[in-house]
């Protein structure tokens, strides 16, 4: 039976919701990428700044939210040089997808952005109120795909696809 919330949270795996979600791929002057160890995982996976949509909130404004959240890289430091044309989902494996977002959601459908960031690396604060990362690196932006948790690998090979003819690395 679904929930009150009409959100999946009782719903079998292959019926539930997709979480609408953001991403943003940012880059230094070097065109490498911020790249964050989760705090919650033992596994050597790294990932970009990304999260959920609030209600009635813009895409666009709730990247650079999440990403202000994340890493302490407010609005004022990035130039944000494109958006996904479309939106990039990814499911969650069946067997973790009942412990991740309380069950509610399959996966995420992600609009993607890419900034330039214009501040300086002390500018990154990963210690934030509810930190997400235990440990932050720029990595060469082809190189995402391989940095991710499985799960995750085709949508981060489809960033890399939309947004290669902005990217020198």
């Amino acid at each position: 039976m679904p929930s009150s919330f009409g959100d999946g949270a009782c719903l079998p795996y292959e019926q539930r919701p997709y979480r609408e979600g953001v991403g943003v791929v940012l880059l230094n002057a070097a065109d490498e990428v911020f790249v964050g160890q989760r705090i919650d995982q033992t596994a050597e996976a790294w990932q970009m700044p990304q999260g959920g949509i609030d209600p009635g909130e813009d895409p666009r404004a709730a990247a650079l939210r999440e990403m202000e959240e994340e890493i302490g890289v407010g609005a004022g430091l990035v130039d944000v040089i494109a958006e996904s044309r479309g939106w990039l989902s990814y499911e969650l494996p069946p067997e973790i997808a009942d412990k991740v977002w309380n069950g509610r959601y399959r996966g995420q459908r992600q609009k993607w952005y890419l900034a330039r960031f214009k501040g300086r690396d002390s500018d990154i604060n990963i210690a934030t109120a509810e930190p997400e990362f235990k440990a932050w690196c720029w990595r060469p932006f082809r190189a995402l795909p391989d940095l991710i948790v499985p799960f995750k690998r085709p949508i981060y090979e489809m960033i890399v696809a939309e947004f290669a003819d902005r990217v020198r690395s």
